[in-house]
Formats: structure tokens, sequence, C-alpha cells
């Protein structure tokens, strides 16, 4: 009897307790994940980490096909960070726009090697074995390292990646007006036009004010004080100007009165020793037509008296011709005297 009455009631206790007991179990071994993923989400705010020990990054978009192919590569390879003493990470660059144009990355996939510091593109394949070549023969060591303002650590690469981050949330807000609200494009697209306006306008003010705080305007008598003051330094500066010019206008004459003095000089200086040389060639002249005289009467020999009366007519006719042709001779050289002197009369000023 008691069986009968209490059978029942234990195979249904029973029971519920099989299936809670199911039902909890169940939930946790769902909770177990088949294998955990060796490869570090990298994040604006856990970027950092990079710049101490060994690291490779990859760039990826969830939307890309050929990053989707390089996923299981990219898994073999952080399991084996422990064995290269590497260690691996990834960027979602949906996710993480400030990252992406901190390291200014074009094209995806995009693979990024770091040491220390320093930070070099990968341009290889995203496979394994290449991938482990690279890091076991340190053939990142051929690369040019990313320096100055190409570095992500610089402070060009962080205004970047403020441009970066504001573009990544104006792309999310666009989607949430279109996507999640239903408004149209368009609309979005206006909506951002007078945003964009208005901001521009009010960073116009603040700079204003920022400008008149630190640059106060002086007071009005302060002002027209150096209005005055400005007038009369270029008043003065006009009147330096125009007497350097005068100056200058006066040298010039100067100069070229002297030039003018040196010339006239030269000139009579000229006409001296042109009748220096005059003089001399009339003495040589004078000198010349006296021996020529002298000459003329050395010739006649002492002749006998009777020769001397019977040839008195022929003797007086010799003498006249001789003496006409030293008569021409003289006038010639008085007539060439005279046009010398002539000369340096027409030369004289």
């Amino acid at each position: 009897m008691a069986d009968g009455r209490y059978g029942p009631r234990l195979r249904a206790l029973l029971a519920a307790w099989v299936a809670a007991a199911t039902a909890a179990a169940g939930p946790e071994q769902a909770a177990l994940p088949a294998e955990q993923s060796r490869v570090q989400p990298m994040t604006a705010s856990n970027w950092t980490l990079v710049m101490e020990g060994e690291w490779m990054l990859k760039f990826y978009a969830p939307w890309c096909p050929s990053c989707q192919q390089t996923d299981s590569e990219w898994e073999t390879f952080a399991k084996n960070g422990d064995i290269l003493q590497i260690s691996v990470g990834k960027v979602d660059v949906i996710q993480e726009p400030g990252l992406s144009g901190r390291f200014f990355v074009t094209t995806l996939p995009a693979f990024f090697h770091a040491k220390d510091g320093i930070f070099r593109r990968y341009r290889g394949p995203g496979i394994f074995e290449d991938l482990q070549n690279y890091i076991l023969e340190k053939k990142w060591q051929s690369v040019e390292p990313l320096t100055g303002w190409k570095s992500p650590a610089s402070l060009t690469m962080s205004g970047m990646a403020g441009l970066f981050s504001i573009s990544g949330k104006i792309w999310h807000l666009h989607n949430y007006f279109t996507v999640t609200l239903g408004i149209p494009a368009w609309c979005s697209y206006v909506f951002f036009i007078i945003a964009t306006l208005v901001f521009g306008l009010f960073m116009g003010l603040v700079l204003v004010i920022i400008s008149e705080c630190f640059y106060a305007p002086l007071p009005r008598h302060l002002s027209d004080r150096s209005e005055q003051k400005l007038r009369s330094e270029e008043a003065h500066r006009a009147e330096q100007l125009q007497d350097a010019e005068e100056e200058k206008d006066d040298s010039n004459e100067e100069e070229n009165k002297d030039s003018l003095v040196d010339d006239e000089e030269e000139k009579e200086d000229l006409g001296d020793e042109d009748e220096v040389e005059e003089e001399e060639e009339e003495d040589n002249l004078v000198a010349g037509v006296d021996e020529e005289r002298s000459e003329v009467n050395d010739q006649g020999p002492p002749r006998e008296d009777s020769a001397v009366h019977e040839e008195v007519e022929p003797e007086e006719t010799e003498e006249d011709t001789s003496e006409q042709p030293c008569s021409a001779d003289t006038e010639v050289v008085e007539d060439s005297l005279r046009q010398r002197k002539s000369v340096p009369a027409d030369k004289g000023p």
C-alpha cells in the first residue's frame, strides 16, 4: 500500500531532479570555448603595449575577404608566439579607426612589426611559414623603419589618429541616422553640413574671444598717441630718405665737376705739349735755314781780279738765282709756321 501510494511521487521528483541537473550542466558545457585564441585584440587604450618587446600586428576588417583568408594562418602564428618569443595582435579598423590613422593604413590586410618601439611595415604574404622565417631569420632588420613623423608614436601621427577617430564617429552617426532611425541619406548630409558651419562659427568666436583676452585693445588716447608717433616716425624716415637722395645728387654733381676739371687740365696739358713741340720744330727749321745760308756763302772760292772784272755780270746773275731759291725756302717755312700756330688757337676752348 505504501509503495503504491508514494511510488508515482518519487518517480516524478526523481525526473524533476534529473531535468534540473541536466539544464544546469548544459549552459556550462556550451559556455566552454572549443579553443582559446592567442591573438590579442588591440584598441586605442592598450596599443602602447607594442612599445615594449617584439610584436606583430595585423590590421583587418570583418568584410575584407583577403583578411578572412589569413585568419587561420594568423592564429597558427600566434600559437607559436611563445616559441618565437613574440606577441601577436590584431586591430579591427572598423572599431578602431584611430589606430588605422596612427599607422596610416591604406590597404587591407596590413602587417606591422614592432621591436622596442621601432615599427616596420611587413609586406610579405600572411602565411605562417613566411611569418615564422621573417622572425627567426630577422629579415625585419633589412627593412627601413618608420622614423620621424612617420612613426606611430610621433606627434604628427597622433593628430592623424584624432582625425581618423572623428571620421569614424561621424560614419557611425551617419549609419545610426540612416539605418537605425530610417532618415534619408540627403537629410543626414544636410545635417552634417549645417553642423560643420555652426562648429566653424563657434570656433571662430572662441578664437576672437581668446585674442581679445590676451591682446586687450589700448585706450583711445594711447592709440592716438601711437598713431601720432607712427606718423612722426614715417615723416622722419621720409626726411632721411630725401636727405640721402640729396647727398647722392650733390656727390654726383661734385664728381661730374671734378671729371670736367680733369678733362680741361688734360686738354691744357696736351695744348702745352703741342706748343712745345711746335716751338722745337720752329727752332729746328730756323737752324736748318741758317745752315743752308752759311753753306751757300762758304761755297764761293777766291778768283783772279781779271776774272772778277770780266765775269761781274755772270756772278750777279748767279747771285740773283741763288737768292731766289733761298727767299722761296724762307717763305715756305714761314707759311708752315703760321699754319701750325693757327692750329692750337683753333683747338683751344
